[in-house]
């Protein structure tokens, strides 16, 4: 009898474990009009999606230059994160969608050919938000990323103040007009997006336009200050420049955020220590 009760307690013990799980959906697919087709993206569904008929917020969440919409689960290992964090109450039960963002550095480039992030505002959002129970409204919407992806994040949170409640950039991709102007290494990252000719002498239009560096200081401040800022970038990653200035300049502008530097440098093991801290801050609106 007694090694019954202890099987029966050991398989609801297995049970409620299992249900504490959330599900990965990994590449999948979405149409748009406006860029080049499929568009690709992974997504988290929390422990209990399937069984419940609740609306849940959503995290947008971007990954680094050369990855796709595969990265932050292969390598990110965010479906376990997520998990730990939502059992523990450190992270609010949320959707995570990752598309794939090629190396566009999540903007429309310059020429027009490849408008990504009319195509993520216009086309994906919505259609995350018709095909998955979320809440859609600017509280219970965030976005984040590394490295490329949190330049994004930062870009995309502070042209669209309205849309997203909190942006989170891990190592983001920020880079400093003379470091533009001074280097010719950057030119294989940026140029086709922001510019066909490395600029001499000053930066263009279209890069202040699409630059946190730049933006922090030519979008209304009253909208910036409507958007929660985490900023986190290791004390050995050559981004530390850039991230280090983003964060002065939003001091000496009084817009609140968080800044954090860690020991480590551009790598996965940095980013993953990193993204439960920037769930969990993110998780502070979702929460209240």
């Amino acid at each position: 009898m007694r090694k019954n009760l202890l099987l029966f307690v050991a398989i609801l013990c297995s049970v409620s474990s299992f249900a504490q799980t959330g599900k990965v959906l990994e590449s999948l697919e979405f149409t748009s009009k406006l860029v080049e087709n499929p568009v690709k993206y992974s997504i988290y569904l929390p422990p209990g999606y399937d069984s419940s008929q609740r609306s849940y917020p959503v995290v947008y969440l971007l990954h680094g230059y050369s990855d796709d919409e595969t990265g932050w689960v292969q390598f990110g290992e965010v479906d376990r994160i997520a998990d730990k964090g939502i059992a523990n109450g450190d992270i609010a039960q949320c959707i995570i969608v990752m598309p794939n963002g090629k190396v566009t550095w999540y903007c429309n480039s310059y020429d027009g050919s490849d408008p990504w992030e009319d195509m993520f505002i216009k086309e994906f959002i919505p259609y995350v938000e018709k095909k998955y129970r979320v809440r859609a409204k600017k509280e219970y919407r965030a976005i984040a990323g590394l490295s490329m992806g949190g330049f994004g994040a930062l870009n995309i949170g502070m042209h669209h103040t309205d849309m997203f409640s909190t942006v989170v950039a891990l190592s983001a991709g920020i880079v400093t007009d003379e470091q533009i102007l001074n280097s010719t290494g950057f030119d294989h990252y940026f140029g086709k997006i922001f510019y066909d000719k490395k600029p001499e002498g000053e930066v263009n239009d279209y890069w202040k336009a699409n630059n946190p560096l730049h933006l922090v200081e030519s979008v209304d401040i009253d909208k910036l200050k409507s958007v929660r800022y985490y900023l986190d970038c290791g004390d050995d990653d050559f981004l530390g420049r850039g991230n280090s200035e983003l964060h002065f300049k939003m001091k000496d502008l009084g817009i609140k955020h968080e800044y954090r530097v860690r020991d480590g440098i551009h790598s996965w093991v940095y980013w993953r220590t990193g993204l439960p801290n920037g769930l969990k801050y993110i998780s502070k609106v979702f929460h209240r």
